[in-house]
């Protein structure tokens, strides 16, 4: 029975088909000319015939011989296809990119995604926001956009991306009923909006923790477009992305941004896929569009 594990004698078999002689098919192969006909004769013993006809000018194929010559032209064609099919996908933006990053990074990610795809025909997008960690050693994703501190998996490519500034803001309705704070000393008194979870690792939110009495925090959300949505609704102070603030009427800064509260972005990709065209050319654009943006 032939399988893959003839390979290398079919390979042999069909050089010397196409060749006519063992020394050219071992100079061929890089091989020595006692593997070549040790192959050849393995091979006719595992198919039960034979493959040449041997004589002094060298090796003639047989009608099973040019059967070989004639799949091993075929396979030789396929193959060169193959190959050339492989290399154009390597040099094209084609095919699919899958993209992930937190929840909040959406109304930033996804029109870049969207014009990227649009100069890309060939591209499908697959953008999964979730503040779980995608793990790319799976290929669960080609760039993943991750915050807070530098990831540190040994087989993933991590470039520091951009720094989101965060600030204080209230609606312009909470300040009508409570007033304008002057400054952090005059925060005493006031209501806000923080995070459902004490353990919430963002700078600013650590700020809050150590500035404002616990019970001063009257409405707590575990996502940041609910915290949006309750400062806007006058629930309370509470701090937003200044990028996603300056979008929004109604909302007033109550105190400017901070070096501290600071929130770095991180772009990942797996070492494997880091090179390629498809990685390589939505990286540069991304970066290229993130300049536009109001980082802080």
């Amino acid at each position: 029975m032939v399988s893959l594990d003839s390979w290398d004698e079919i390979r042999t078999a069909y050089q010397v088909a196409r060749l006519g002689t063992v020394s050219a098919a071992s100079e061929v192969l890089g091989v020595h000319h006692a593997t070549v006909i040790r192959h050849i004769d393995a091979l006719e013993k595992r198919l039960g015939v034979k493959l040449f006809q041997r004589h002094s000018r060298g090796y003639t194929p047989t009608e099973a011989g040019q059967d070989l010559l004639a799949v091993g032209h075929a396979t030789e064609d396929e193959l060169a296809q193959f190959v050339a099919r492989s290399r154009g996908r390597e040099q094209a933006v084609t095919g699919e990119l899958l993209v992930t990053s937190l929840p909040d990074l959406a109304p930033l990610i996804a029109p870049v995604l969207a014009s990227f795809q649009a100069a890309h025909p060939g591209l499908t997008v697959r953008y999964l926001t979730d503040a779980r960690v995608f793990r790319l050693e799976y290929g669960e994703a080609h760039v993943a956009i991750r915050a807070g501190q530098a990831p540190d998996e040994p087989d993933n490519v991590v470039q520091p991306f951009l720094r989101q500034a965060f600030a204080l803001y209230g609606s312009e309705d909470y300040i009508a009923r409570r007033g304008l704070p002057a400054d952090e000393a005059a925060l005493a008194g006031h209501h806000f909006v923080g995070p459902a979870s004490d353990a919430s690792r963002a700078p600013f939110n650590r700020w809050l923790a150590k500035t404002v009495p616990p019970e001063a925090v009257i409405f707590h959300a575990s996502e940041s477009r609910a915290i949006i949505a309750a400062v806007a609704a006058g629930a309370g102070l509470g701090f937003l992305q200044v990028a996603e603030a300056a979008r929004r009427k109604g909302l007033v800064q109550v105190l400017p941004p901070r070096r501290e509260w600071e929130v770095e972005l991180w772009l990942v990709t797996h070492v494997d896929l880091h090179r390629t065209i498809k990685v390589q050319s939505f990286l540069a654009y991304l970066k290229e569009q993130a300049r536009s943006w109001r980082a802080g």
